[in-house]
């Protein structure tokens, strides 16, 4: 469907019917997931207003929730509430304890509040798409959140008169080919770096991309590793209560776990972390490349293992944990570098 009428879609029962992820009975039917969503015709799923900086801030009042976060081939889940919310331009930014997000407001184009019934109970989750009908985020509440400001956030922002925006292809943020590139002022820029936040600057400055400014960075400071670094990485973490960051985002938002990691499990072909609080899911089959990255600061290099799918986007980073301003910690360097 590319129409800003989203058509009805056709199928014998509604789409939570048979047990199956929306996003997955999307793909099956050939749709995006946000149209999937919009096609529905009953109370259980109420599109909201565009207002989404707004929609950010009434957040906090629901209390606890578990905040997702995917690309395709990962999957960040956090629990803990929102908080510490500030907004600049385009950009939104939470920095509450347990929910740590990146968020790119130029991307979230529709916004669902949706409530299906269960024999456990209702489950009733916040869901924001991009222009691609892809999720951005997804809020699910949990037994101790506040149902009533769900309601409430529900009643103030639905606009059910809203047209469905057109939906739009993916564009890849992959460098122009053939494009001539400063090799080496960006490898004098990169080594001249004293913040690691100066990094994507960088990338724009040079019309790079984060996997294309690995083609043109000496070799000094990175390495190509083993598809199997990413298990290796956690079970040592694991094994040595090392803390760590793990990054996983997608066009409109940035998920950030820190601090330990303790039950690893694989299941075919996810690789999970498991803990309280924490869960990651990573299709391990969808990693085609893994690396090893130092970024010079002012503070020493910072390392960072980042994994790549095959169509050269960003799937997840891992960093170790440290104070801003600080050296990062030399457990994790130890660890990474031992990959």
């Amino acid at each position: 469907m590319t129409s800003s009428n989203v058509a009805r879609v056709q199928t014998p029962e509604p789409f939570y019917a048979n047990g199956k992820r929306s996003r997955d009975l999307a793909k099956e039917l050939g749709i995006s997931e946000a149209e999937l969503l919009a096609s529905h015709d009953g109370p259980e799923v109420v599109r909201l207003g565009v207002d989404m900086a707004s929609l950010l801030k009434a957040l906090p009042d629901l209390g606890e929730v578990m905040s997702l976060t995917r690309n395709e081939a990962a999957v960040h889940e956090k629990v803990g509430t929102f908080g510490k919310i500030t907004i600049a331009g385009q950009t939104g930014l939470v920095l509450n304890d347990a929910i740590d997000l990146r968020l790119f407001f130029q991307h979230w184009r529709t916004a669902f509040a949706i409530e299906i019934p269960d024999e456990k109970g209702p489950r009733r989750s916040l869901q924001i798409f991009d222009e691609t009908g892809d999720a951005v985020i997804k809020i699910h509440l949990k037994p101790a959140s506040n149902i009533a400001a769900f309601d409430a956030i529900r009643k103030r922002f639905a606009d059910p008169s809203l047209e469905f925006p057109r939906i739009e292809a993916p564009v890849s943020d992959e460098e122009a080919s053939g494009r001539d590139i400063d090799v080496e002022g960006f490898r004098a820029a990169f080594q001249a770096m004293r913040d690691i936040h100066e990094f994507f600057p960088l990338l724009k400055r040079f019309g790079l991309s984060r996997r294309g400014s690995l083609d043109v960075i000496e070799r000094d400071f990175v390495r190509r590793l083993d598809l199997s670094a990413t298990r290796n990485l956690l079970e040592r973490a694991s094994a040595d209560a090392v803390p760590i960051m793990c990054f996983v985002g997608n066009r409109g938002g940035i998920q950030i776990h820190h601090g330990p990691v303790s039950t690893i499990k694989i299941m075919g072909p996810w690789l999970n972390v498991l803990d309280p609080g924490f869960n990651l899911h990573l299709r391990q089959d969808l990693v085609a490349e893994t690396w090893l990255v130092r970024k010079p600061t002012r503070h020493g290099l910072i390392t960072s293992v980042e994994l790549y799918a095959e169509d050269r986007s960003l799937i997840a980073q891992f960093f170790g944990v440290r104070e801003e301003q600080s050296p990062e910690d030399p457990a994790w360097r130890q660890l990474a570098e031992a990959l």
